[in-house]
């Protein structure tokens, strides 16, 4: 498998924040997309924001910014068609997903989602961490996803489809299981109190 390119998903409202950018936010001296930059850019081969709205206010990071192209804040998936739209345009197979909220996930986020799709003839695979009432969470904005099933997912988005694992599973979609270590790695920043908390975090790793 070619190497894929990142899509960082940087398109909720963030209401519990009041609104605006979370991915903008500080979290020391930096912002919550700069650390979700140093993870995933060494990881892939070629990195874009996915974002609605003025794409100057993520200039600073000397990325594409891509918007979605199914209208009315449809989720996430608006964000993966985005995404596998762009990669397409390059020429590329995948995408790997990740949260602009999530500063601290896996830095073998790529490697061990590629893993779980070998076999597959269209890799499609999610994150997930143990969760001892379900077995497993997934976490549907951290996934590996094939450019191939592209025209797939928009005729979804456009029937009305809002629910990452129901198409996910609809294609055989398989999961990737991440440990927890001293932290959820997919801990994401909703509220000032998970800001907080990632401040602290980030305090207990430097």
């Amino acid at each position: 498998m070619k190497q894929p390119l990142g899509v960082i998903l940087a398109g909720g409202r963030a209401t519990r924040m009041g609104g605006g950018d979370k991915g903008l936010l500080a979290l020391g001296d930096r912002t919550l997309m700069d650390y979700v930059i140093e993870r995933l850019e060494p990881q892939v081969d070629g990195l874009a924001i996915n974002a609605n709205g003025d794409p100057a206010r993520f200039s600073r990071f000397g990325v594409p910014v891509i918007a979605d192209s199914i209208d009315g804040l449809a989720g996430p998936l608006a964000g993966v068609l985005a995404g596998l739209d762009w990669a397409a345009s390059k020429g590329a197979d995948h995408i790997v997903t990740a949260a602009a909220d999530t500063p601290f996930f896996p830095c073998d986020l790529v490697p061990q989602l590629q893993l779980a799709g070998e076999g597959m003839a269209q890799p499609l695979v999610l994150a997930a961490t143990p969760d001892p009432k379900r077995g497993t969470a997934r976490q549907p904005t951290f996934g590996l996803w094939p450019v191939a099933l592209r025209d797939d997912l928009r005729a979804a988005l456009q029937g009305g489809l809002r629910k990452v694992v129901i198409w996910t599973e609809a294609h055989g979609g398989r999961e990737a299981v991440f440990p927890f270590v001293d932290v959820n790695p997919f801990f994401n920043v909703n509220t000032p109190g998970d800001l907080a908390k990632a401040q602290s975090i980030l305090g207990v790793r430097v």
